[in-house]
C-alpha cells in the first residue's frame, strides 16, 4: 500500500498479514507500535465506495460504532483516512465466525443458550441506543479467544433517526434466509422487531445445525418466511420450542419483545449476572448526537479539498430488484394485487440523460413536469380528460453510476388515454435510451453479483 512507510500506517500501526477482503475492502492484522496491542485494519478503497454511492453507508457505519460499545460488540477504535483509503482500527476478534463452529455440527443447548444470551444483551443495548443491526448472522458474529460473542459488521445497521414519519424503517436489506417476513413485505418495518426474528433464526441454526427457512427456490423460501412454516428438530426441548415460536412469529405486532426475551426462564439459566448488570448500568447513559443526516440520497465527492454533496436516484440493491420485477414481485405473498399501471425500462445511461430525455417528451406531449429530489418526475396533463386531468409519474432507481431502472405509471386519469400515449407517444420516443422494457430480468441476470454487494 502507498500509504505504508516501511510497513507502518501513519506511523502507529505495523501492518501484517491479511486476513480477508471484500469487493470494497481489505482486512488486516496489525499492531500498535506504541501499546504492543493486536488490532485489525479494514481498509476501504474510497474511490471504489464513492462510485457506488455507498459513502453513506460508511460514515453511517462509523457513527454506529462509537454508539454501541458493549463487551459483546467489536470495538471501533478509531478511523482515519488518506486521499485514496478509509482506515477502520478495529478491536482483534481471534476465535473466527461462530459459522464456521456451526459448519462443523450443531451445538449443544448449553453452549446455544451461552451464544444466544451475549446475542441478545448486545443486540438490546444496540436497541436502547437507537441502532438497529438488520443483518444478524452466524457469518457475523465473531468468537474470541475465550470463545464469548462478538457482533461485527454494522454497514447495513440503521439509526432511529432514519425512520420515516410512520416510525418505520423502510429500506430492505439484509440475507434472505434471515429476515423478517414484514422486510420482504416492503410496508414498513419495526427495526427491532426485525432483530429479533433474525435472533431467532441465528439460535435455531445453532441448535439444528440447519436453517429453519430453506428452498432451493427462493420464492418457496419466502413463502415460508412469510406464513413462519418451520419445524422443530426431535431434539429441541420443549422450553425452546415455545420460545422459538414466539420469536419466530410472523406478526411484528405480535412477535416477543427483548424484555420478555431476557425474562425467559430459558433464557435466564446460567446467564452471566456481570452481562446483565453491564447492560442495565449502561444502556439507557446519553446518546451521542449525530449531525449527518443518514436517511438522504446523497454522494460525496471531494473537490478542492472540500466535500461536495450532489442529489442522486436512488440506489437500488439485490431486495428492491426482486421486488419491482414483475416475474419476482414478492408482494403478492402477503397481499392483493392493487393492479397497478405500470411499466419500466432499464438504460445504461446516465441520470441526467434520462431526466433530459424525459423533460423533452414532457415538452413535446405538452405536460407540465416537475422534479423531485431522488429521481422522480411528474407530469400531468394540460387538459382534463374523460376521468380527470391525467398524471404520470417516472422514478428513477440507480443500480450503478450509468445503469438504471425507470419506472413509469399512471397516477391519475383515465388508463386507456394513459396506455395510448405510454405506447403511442412515450415508448417509441425513449427508445434511444432503452437497454430493454420490462427489463427487470435482464438486470437481475446481468447485475445480481453487484446487487448482492450492495447488500
Amino acid at each position: 500500500m502507498a500509504e505504508h512507510k516501511r510497513n507502518v500506517l501513519m506511523d502507529k500501526y505495523e501492518m501484517g498479514k491479511m486476513l480477508g477482503q471484500g469487493t470494497f475492502a481489505k482486512v488486516y492484522h496489525a499492531r500498535n507500535t506504541k501499546t504492543s496491542e493486536s488490532v485489525a485494519i479494514k481498509v476501504i478503497d474510497k474511490e471504489k465506495v464513492m462510485k457506488v454511492g455507498l459513502i453513506d453507508q460508511i460514515k453511517r457505519e462509523i457513527s454506529v460504532m462509537k454508539l454501541v460499545r458493549h463487551p459483546n460488540i467489536v470495538e471501533l477504535y478509531e478511523v482515519m483516512a488518506t486521499k485514496t483509503k478509509i482506515y477502520f482500527v478495529l478491536e482483534h476478534v481471534r476465535g473466527g465466525e461462530l459459522f464456521n463452529k456451526v459448519q462443523k455440527g450443531r451445538l449443544k443447548e448449553e453452549a446455544a443458550r451461552k451464544y444466544f444470551q451475549q446475542l441478545i444483551c448486545a443486540v438490546d443495548f444496540c436497541h436502547s441506543r437507537g441502532v438497529y443491526h438488520r443483518d444478524l448472522k452466524p457469518e457475523n458474529l465473531l468468537l474470541d479467544e475465550n470463545s464469548n460473542l462478538k457482533v461485527s459488521d454494522f454497514g447495513l445497521s440503521a439509526l432511529a433517526e432514519c425512520r420515516r414519519q410512520d416510525g418505520l424503517l423502510h429500506t430492505t436489506c439484509g440475507t434472505p434466509a434471515y429476515v423478517a417476513p414484514e422486510v420482504i413485505n416492503r410496508k414498513g418495518y419495526d427495526g427491532a422487531k426485525a432483530d429479533i426474528w433474525s435472533c431467532g433464526v441465528i439460535l435455531f441454526v445453532l441448535l439444528a445445525g440447519y436453517l429453519p427457512f430453506h428452498d432451493k427456490n427462493l420464492m418457496n423460501m419466502y413463502k415460508k418466511i412469510g406464513k413462519a412454516e418451520f419445524k422443530c428438530p426431535d431434539w429441541f426441548s420443549t422450553d425452546v420450542r415455545r420460545l422459538l415460536t414466539r420469536i419466530l412469529d410472523p406478526n411484528p405486532s405480535t412477535r416477543i419483545s427483548m424484555e420478555k426475551i431476557m425474562a425467559n426462564s430459558w433464557f435466564k439459566k446460567g446467564l452471566d449476572a456481570k452481562l446483565l448488570r453491564y447492560n442495565i448500568q449502561t444502556k439507557h447513559a446519553p446518546l451521542v448526537h449525530i449531525d449527518t443526516d443518514y436517511n438522504s440520497s446523497t454522494d460525496s465527492t471531494v473537490v478542492d479539498g472540500k466535500l461536495q454533496e450532489e442529489k442522486r436516484p436512488t440506489n437500488m440493491n439485490a431486495f428492491d430488484i426482486i421486488s419491482l420485477s414483475t416475474g419476482l414481485d414478492l408482494s403478492g405473498m402477503f397481499e392483493e394485487s392493487d393492479n397497478k399501471r405500470e411499466s419500466k425500462f432499464t438504460s445504461n445511461n446516465t441520470s441526467s440523460t434520462i431526466i433530459s430525455k424525459i423533460e423533452d417528451i414532457a415538452k413535446s406531449l405538452r405536460l407540465k413536469l416537475t422534479k423531485k429530489d431522488g429521481g422522480l418526475l411528474k407530469m400531468e396533463a394540460s387538459k382534463p380528460g374523460r376521468k380527470g386531468v391525467m398524471g404520470i409519474a417516472a422514478e428513477i432507481f440507480e443500480v450503478s453510476p450509468n445503469f438504471h431502472l425507470v419506472e413509469i405509471k399512471k397516477t391519475n386519469g383515465d388508463t386507456l388515454e394513459y396506455q395510448k400515449v405510454l405506447s403511442q407517444e412515450m415508448r417509441p420516443a425513449l427508445k434511444d435510451i432503452v437497454w430493454a422494457w420490462q427489463g427487470v430480468m435482464d438486470l437481475w441476470t446481468s447485475g445480481c453479483s453487484f446487487a448482492f454487494v450492495m447488500l
